[in-house]
């Protein structure tokens, strides 16, 4: 029998399998992934690089980061489209510590599944040590303490020895070590208690073998005024007597005695402190006091070494 005739005979099904389907559409693959670098590092930043293969599906790419190969956190998903062209991808990650290592890797997903690479790692870079200083309290009563202290900030900051350095007034001597040094705690703060603070000076703080030093902070002393008054309960347009001390000694000092108004402190009187003691000066003054309300005292001293300062509030009343 012929090979026409045969075929006229064989069933549908039959002719089918004889002639062969059409070939099955060929699956699509998940994306094609690899990473490069980390680049552009800084002590709290880096810019994560890699290359994404979509294989003509619609794509996205996330860069997962983190202190452990656990990562912990990740970029957001930018979309790369479709097409079968590897294409270059990258994101910045901030917030970083400075000087850790960090795990990274590059993970793309489609509608054929998802790919990741291999982990790889960087390091961010060390910050450098700073300080930080301040003065507490500032001005300083004649006489009375202070502390300077602050911070030192940067990689390995903890356990570092410290020198405080002072310059008094006229600040012409230079700075020379004053105390002993101090070893900086697990968080880089340090302080220094100074007892008795007698003229105005400038402290600075030295990392011990760095060329790392603080800024110059000035703890201002200022007089102590002593303040008394004759009476607190007068007659309306009568006079009350201001009077007290001035440490230390300045004679010739100015003395006001102000008033509180509308939040503002005015100056009703004056005169000048007069010699009285070897460590003190002294001052006596009288002002009309048409209403009660809330006095004081300030001194004037004009001095480098000394800085102004003004007496306790008192309160006077007065009457018809």
């Amino acid at each position: 029998m012929s090979p026409l005739k045969i075929r006229a005979l064989l069933p549908a099904a039959a002719l089918a399998l004889t002639l062969g389907a059409p070939a099955a559409a060929t699956a699509a693959s998940a994306p094609g992934v690899s990473v490069s670098s980390a680049t552009s590092l800084t002590q709290s930043s880096a810019v994560l690089r890699g290359a994404v293969n979509p294989r003509d599906v619609q794509t996205s790419y996330v860069f997962q980061y983190g202190p452990t190969r656990a990562y912990g956190a990740q970029t957001a998903p930018v979309a790369v489209g479709k097409g079968t062209t590897t294409r270059s991808v990258s994101a910045r990650v901030a917030g970083l510590a400075p000087a850790t290592t960090y795990h990274f890797r590059l993970v793309a997903t489609s509608g054929a599944g998802t790919s990741r690479t291999a982990d790889r790692t960087f390091k961010t870079s060390r910050q450098p040590l700073g300080l930080a200083l301040a003065a507490t309290p500032n001005p300083v009563p004649f006489g009375g303490p202070t502390t300077v202290g602050g911070v030192l900030s940067g990689t390995d900051n903890a356990g570092k020895q410290v020198v405080l350095q002072q310059n008094a007034f006229p600040f012409t001597a230079g700075f020379a070590n004053v105390g002993n040094p101090q070893l900086t705690s697990a968080t880089g703060a340090f302080a220094f208690p100074i007892l008795s603070l007698t003229a105005t000076t400038q402290f600075r703080v030295r990392v011990a073998g760095r060329n790392v030093a603080s800024p110059i902070v000035t703890a201002l002393v200022a007089v102590t005024v002593g303040t008394r008054v004759d009476r607190t309960r007068v007659r309306r347009g009568r006079t009350v007597r201001f009077f007290g001390t001035v440490t230390p000694r300045r004679d010739g000092a100015n003395i006001a005695v102000q008033k509180l108004r509308d939040g503002r402190w005015i100056t009703i009187g004056g005169t000048i402190a007069r010699s009285f003691q070897a460590t003190r000066s002294r001052y006596s003054v009288r002002v009309r006091v048409p209403r009660g309300g809330s006095y004081r005292i300030f001194v004037g001293t004009n001095s480098g070494d000394i800085s102004n300062n003004v007496g306790r509030t008192v309160r006077i009343t007065s009457f018809r």
